[in-house]
């Protein structure tokens, strides 16, 4: 399935390090300072909503979530929420932005292995650009990447467009990641391979009906360090 592979390219986010759990845990202390306007549950469905709706304003990472935080914490209060609310909600991106990169098992030897056997290796994920570049320097990891595309979306003209640069043919390229939706679905609807290396926390906006999927197009594999079994 991966014979002819010459480029792989990696997501980065709960790909090659930690991200979502600290998302989830911003989510949560931003209920628990909500908490006297609504549930938890609803306030967390109200969040969601401002996200998606703010995604083609924003994009992804830190900073558009901060700000969908503080539109739902206005929304939720009725334009009530105290100044104290919101200078809170800001400490909590601050925080994340300097949260430590932690690399998930595996990735910095996986990484190696495929760097030494010749495989070009690029990053292609999303997020805010300042936000990523950060994680990459301090992860460690720049050095193993012939290139690195901080992307504002992934679909299959953004995968066209990032190929075509690169003067990369479809067929000789693999995308890993965890998000079927985002690093793999749009990958081999080009004509490229696609490994899915599930994390145990997903994003909501990630994920894919069922009968949207044909498990014929990529692998699925338990950790990043069961893709050398293919490559």
């Amino acid at each position: 399935m991966f014979k002819h592979i010459k480029v792989i390219g990696f997501d980065a986010d709960d790909t090659l390090w930690i991200n979502e759990p600290y998302f989830k845990e911003i989510e949560d202390n931003f209920c628990e300072l909500l908490k006297n306007y609504l549930p938890t549950k609803d306030i967390s469905k109200r969040l969601f909503k401002t996200e998606i709706q703010n995604l083609q304003l924003y994009g992804y990472g830190v900073k558009a979530f901060m700000l969908s935080l503080i539109e739902t914490a206005i929304n939720i209060s009725n334009k009530k929420v105290p100044l104290e609310i919101i200078e809170k909600i800001l400490d909590l991106g601050k925080q994340q932005l300097n949260k430590p990169v932690i690399l998930l098992d595996g990735v910095e030897q996986v990484l190696s292995k495929l760097f030494n056997d010749g495989y070009k290796l690029i990053v292609a994920t999303k997020g805010d650009l300042l936000d990523q570049e950060r994680k990459l320097k301090k992860s460690g990891l720049e050095k193993f990447f012939h290139h690195i595309e901080i992307m504002s979306e992934k679909k299959e003209s953004d995968y066209t467009k990032l190929l075509n640069h690169l003067e990369i043919n479809s067929s000789e390229f693999v995308m890993i990641g965890n998000s079927i939706k985002s690093d793999i679905l749009p990958i081999v609807a080009i004509g490229g391979k696609g490994i899915h290396v599930p994390y145990h926390t997903t994003w909501e906006y990630e994920n894919v009906v069922s009968d949207k999927i044909d498990d014929n197009s990529f692998i699925e594999v338990k950790s990043i360090s069961e893709v050398l079994n293919y490559l």
